[in-house]
């Protein structure tokens, strides 16, 4: 019989009745794995950096001295307009907003549309099989596909504003929720479900009933995490022409000296938003998991 706990090699094994030999064989031979992941690790950085370097224009370690010019550059222009910071914050509030309404309406269309994507792809809960494979490749290939790249798409197809923003945002927090939700599915307890389907029950009874207040809970964290990445995601997509706060930190930008005010203010409400969005979207997500494991 094979000692699967030193590996199929053959060779002389620690004796079973000496167990601190044994846990000094494991030690080392857990010491040796880990020191070849980090050669391994190592040698992946050393060329990976390597080739950005060969592919850099300008040189990464030759730009290091000039990493900080810009940002000074930004802050002094700011800290001598400091007076103006508030209004131009108010006056970037209707596009804020803008951005927030993308990052909900993308959030629950992607969600719904995840929801569904998972259900058909939960081993055991699916209502057809054989579509499994098919709802998870789905998945992954709306998971695949970044939103900036469908967002670029869209503005071919449909020009540019929020509403290719939306579509593109939904498409990937459909792939990736979705995986999230299959997975959460696939570990509720099936009992229920069982005892429903003895009595008669439709498939949406047995999902409506059965499964989806065990995974409730954690199917709205999750929602609530991926609000805060779409937040973020719609005010990067701005930059390609999708309107929002991204769209006019953008212009600021562009604008350079003259306009850097107006890049701080925009940042800072940014920032405060997404911040106050990460706390209160935290504090939601511990009560809905603490409540479901007291309930």
């Amino acid at each position: 019989m094979v000692d699967l706990a030193f590996g199929p090699e053959p060779g002389k094994r620690p004796a079973a009745s000496d167990p601190h030999l044994a846990y000094l064989a494991m030690v080392r031979q857990k010491r040796m794995y880990s020191a070849l992941m980090l050669v391994l690790l190592a040698f992946l950085l050393a060329t990976g950096f390597h080739l950005a370097e060969g592919r850099n224009a300008g040189g990464f370690l030759n730009g290091l001295p000039n990493l900080g010019a810009f940002p000074s550059e930004v802050l002094s222009e700011a800290w001598t307009e400091r007076a103006n910071l508030p209004g131009l914050a108010i006056e970037h509030l209707p596009s804020l907003i803008e951005t927030i309404n993308i990052a909900a309406v993308s959030t629950l269309m992607g969600g719904l549309c995840a929801a569904f994507l998972a259900l058909l792809s939960t081993r055991g809960l699916a209502p057809f099989p054989r579509l499994t494979p098919v709802a998870r490749r789905t998945m992954d290939g709306m998971r695949a596909l970044p939103d900036v790249v469908i967002a670029l798409v869209l503005i071919y197809v449909l020009g540019g504003g929020p509403i290719p923003a939306v579509i593109a945002i939904s498409i990937h927090t459909s792939g990736a929720l979705g995986k999230l939700f299959s997975e959460a599915a696939e570990n509720a307890d099936l009992k229920p479900v069982e005892g429903l389907t003895s009595t008669g029950a439709t498939w949406g009874q047995r999902i409506w009933l059965g499964i989806i207040p065990q995974v409730a809970p954690n199917w709205a964290s999750y929602l609530l995490m991926r609000f805060e990445i779409n937040v973020r995601a719609s005010a990067i997509l701005g930059f390609v022409g999708q309107g929002g706060i991204g769209a006019d930190l953008k212009v600021a930008m562009q604008w350079g000296t003259g306009k850097y005010d107006q890049v701080v203010a925009i940042f800072i409400i940014l920032f405060l938003t997404i911040v106050i969005i990460d706390r209160t979207s935290d504090w939601l997500r511990t009560r809905l998991t603490k409540g479901a494991q007291h309930g």
